[in-house]
């Protein structure tokens, strides 16, 4: 299997992101027999503290968390960034159909399970929801408290109609309803001939960028074969309640349903692409009761930049809380 790996000095002097990089291996794609893939990580902080794990999703990588990470190591936390395998300091896969929504999970679960990780609070954000919670639904021990941001579960079942902004359920038997935006992404995935992680951060965040911020989100893909993750995730999104990626989520929803731990959500008030998903968390997860949900105000799909700090000092004031409590 061929794999990219994006050559480091393209992520030397990125504005706000001086961490060191460290390395896990995990498998190669199931089934082919191949050599180990370098996944990469930030961990920073004491060892011995309680981890945040962040996981990022489409197009982004651990740069998504730069200003999370200071916030989090200084309450006494370890914050732990990871890049999804074809994303950020991580090899990448040419191959497109190396990627998988069940890879992306096995990737994950492995690199949990390598560094033994325990008593960990899941902070997921776009694909980093569906992904990491399914890990949480296999290895439900090692996970204490989950902190939901602009994230979705598909499955696209009928009783998500109307509770939707961006649209994706069945409709009676064999039709489905999609969001014309979120049609538009998937299709743009698979048809445009220049797809730029910039561009997609830019058009989802409610104020803009500093140059330097979307060169930083570009570092990880300076060519076309650094970009077959990228490509990819949106194309994998379940839109049919056939879909693998929907079968994966209904096993995710049905470990929720049992998860007794804390589970808190914080979404953008700017982001109709998860618009509604907060809600549905909230009534379907058990800990998600009595939580002190929000929606930020002024910030799109990618909060970290628009709410960056606000949103660290809101999860450690959390943890703080059932700490003392």
């Amino acid at each position: 299997m061929e794999v990219y790996r994006t050559p480091d000095e393209r992520f030397r002097n990125l504005p706000g992101y001086g961490f060191e990089p460290n390395y896990a291996e995990v498998s190669a794609p199931s089934g082919r027999g191949e050599r180990g893939l370098r996944l990469h990580y930030v961990d920073e902080g004491n060892r011995d503290a309680p981890p945040i794990l962040m996981l990022h999703g489409e197009p982004t990588w651990s740069y998504l968390y730069r200003k999370l990470i200071p916030i989090l190591v200084d309450a006494g936390y370890r914050a732990i960034a990871a890049d999804h395998i074809g994303f950020g300091r991580s090899d990448k896969p040419i191959d497109r159909f190396a990627y998988s929504f069940q890879a992306h999970v096995d990737w994950v679960h492995e690199f949990v399970c390598s560094l033994d990780l325990q008593g960990v609070t899941l902070v997921g954000q776009d694909w980093g929801g569906p992904i990491g919670l399914a890990v949480l639904a296999r290895e439900t021990q090692r996970f204490d408290a989950v902190v939901a941001a602009n994230t979705i579960l598909h499955t696209a079942e009928p009783a998500l109609a109307g509770r939707l902004k961006w649209a994706n359920h069945g409709v009676g038997d064999g039709e489905v309803r999609l969001a014309e935006g979120l049609l538009d992404w998937m299709t743009f995935s698979q048809r445009s001939p220049v797809m730029e992680a910039s561009g997609a951060v830019a058009g989802s965040t409610t104020n803009p960028l500093p140059a330097e911020v979307l060169a930083a989100y570009d570092a990880p893909f300076p060519e076309e074969d650094a970009k077959a993750g990228v490509r990819q995730f949106p194309i994998l999104i379940p839109v049919t309640r056939n879909d693998p990626g929907a079968a994966i989520n209904r096993a995710t929803w049905a470990s929720l349903a049992a998860f007794q731990g804390p589970f808190l959500t914080l979404f953008g008030d700017s982001d109709p692409a998860t618009a509604g998903w907060e809600q549905i968390f909230q009534e379907r997860v058990p800990g998600a009761k009595g939580q002190p949900h929000a929606l930020l105000p002024g910030a799109g799909h990618f909060l970290q930049e628009d709410a960056g700090e606000e949103l660290a000092r809101r999860i450690v004031g959390w943890m703080d809380a059932r700490t003392a409590a």
